[in-house]
């Protein structure tokens, strides 16, 4: 017999006390156009979809925290990683898959669940606003909705966010907005090819930097960037009454802030 056999032998998991549940919550994240504006890209803010969880749970049973706004997410199937459940979870009560997900982190304080002790691992995910737009209520989901970073504060403060879905929240928001301005990632809220005053209103939902906000002076940046090339004779006139060069992204590692750092 194996040394693992033995091991494995005298194991015995009974002295050992084990989660009441393992489950995977999402934070999906969009940018919205709040107001369209000729021969430029429309004004844009970042939002994040939640949904309003029901009364009754798929059973038919009163539902935990009814009522409340939560994140998108489950329990975690025997068969299948925390990341499969995300991915599962997400089209099960949003109707939306094949997007671009991440693992951001553990959550397990005590109580941090009333139902007992319930780890949960944090995702997040970018939708384009047109792919977003197909979302539907399922499962135990009663409503699906957008809300803009000042409707998550009221949420917050009227205490109507379940579970510790506010910390995970504000977590989130500090991931993307990192990524965003730290890796190519933004590549996800735009067309395949694009302008810079494009990519501009992008990174401008997480930052004011002078840097970014500056059209001269970003226009200069994304020119000496290795990771964006121009696509040689294509321009648009849908950001400019003149034609504009257009832009694509460039497969690569990044390692340090891309739009502000010197390369």
């Amino acid at each position: 017999m194996s040394t693992n056999d033995q091991a494995l032998k005298q194991y015995d998991s009974n002295k050992y006390r084990t989660p009441d549940g393992y489950t995977s919550d999402i934070a999906v994240f969009t940018i919205v156009a709040t107001e369209q504006r000729a021969y430029k890209p429309p004004k844009m803010k970042l939002a994040l979809m939640l949904i309003q969880r029901a009364a009754l749970n798929a059973e038919g049973d009163p539902n935990i925290e009814a009522n409340k706004w939560a994140l998108p997410g489950g329990f975690v199937q025997e068969s299948e990683t925390a990341f499969e459940a995300a991915k599962r979870e997400l089209h099960e009560e949003t109707n939306i898959q094949d997007i671009h997900l991440k693992h951001f982190g553990v959550y397990d304080e005590p109580g941090r669940d009333p139902r007992g002790w319930i780890i949960s691992n944090a995702h997040y995910a970018i939708v384009s606003e047109n792919k977003i737009s197909m979302r539907k209520a399922n499962d135990d989901a009663a409503e699906v909705k957008l809300f803009s970073m000042d409707q998550l504060q009221k949420l917050s403060q009227e205490s109507k966010l379940a579970f510790d879905h506010d910390e995970i929240i504000q977590a989130a928001i500090q991931q993307i907005k990192a990524d965003l301005l730290q890796t190519t990632v933004a590549k996800e809220f735009l067309p395949n090819t694009f302008t810079f005053s494009e990519l501009q209103a992008v990174l401008l939902t997480v930052t004011d930097d002078p840097a970014i906000k500056s059209n001269q002076a970003f226009i200069r940046k994304i020119k000496s960037l290795p990771f964006l090339e121009a696509v040689p004779g294509q321009t648009t006139q849908r950001t400019s009454k003149t034609p504009t060069q257009l832009y694509t992204f460039v497969e690569m590692d990044v390692l340090k802030p891309i739009y502000t750092a010197k390369y």
